[in-house]
């Protein structure tokens, strides 16, 4: 495991571990996510332990060109008992997924340092997000950071039933309208694999980034 420095540098991506732990340490400067995702590469930590650094042997993505929406989620989209915005709300979607209570999680990754500097990013037009609201209330969103042909997935929540998956298959949506390649969910959960995401290498995730 590689241990970072002040330098904004990080090691070749095959040189993570086998859980997919490449570096310690660093900092989450814009300018160091910044390269960490255009290098395959993302942090996720406990709030009270150091900055690791995953670029995952396999990783989790769906392919928006070829997605198909579930007929249960389409039967949600019509019903219109949701309104979606794009990148309206960020630093109020990104408040929700840190303090949404997750069951079985203890605490969240977001610490207060993660949430200012997506929002930098956010305000740098790099990190976006997607707003699901309910009688003019935020219900639902996800936040992630768009690198023009793929979206990397950060997180979402849900205040109620169903509003995460309409964020997710909206966000989708616009993804296939815009010719992205990959929307990048990183690691497995089997939320994720119900809602259509499937792993692929660490080795066909980076061509299609590098490309």
């Amino acid at each position: 495991m590689y241990f970072l420095s002040k330098e904004l540098y990080f090691p070749p991506v095959d040189e993570a571990s086998i859980e997919g732990v490449l570096a310690i340490g660093g900092d989450l400067s814009v300018e160091r996510l910044q390269l960490a995702y255009r290098s395959g590469i993302f942090p996720w930590f406990n709030e009270d332990e150091p900055i690791l650094w995953w670029s995952p042997p396999e990783r989790m993505v769906v392919v928006p060109s070829i997605y198909k929406v579930s007929k249960s989620i389409r039967n949600l989209l019509n019903q219109n008992k949701f309104k979606v915005t794009f990148n309206q709300n960020f630093r109020d979607v990104i408040l929700g997924c840190q303090q949404i209570d997750r069951p079985g999680q203890d605490g969240t990754w977001l610490s207060d340092d993660f949430v200012e500097s997506y929002t930098k990013l956010h305000e740098m037009g790099i990190a976006k997000s997607v707003e699901v609201l309910q009688n003019d209330d935020l219900v639902g969103g996800l936040y992630g950071v768009d690198l023009g042909h793929i979206f990397c997935g950060e997180s979402m929540f849900s205040k109620v039933p169903n509003a995460s998956k309409i964020a997710f298959v909206t966000l989708i949506n616009f993804l296939k309208e815009n010719n992205y390649k990959l929307l990048d969910c990183q690691v497995h959960n089997d939320h994720l694999e119900k809602l259509g995401a499937f792993e692929v290498s660490r080795d066909i995730f980076m061509r299609v980034l590098k490309s």
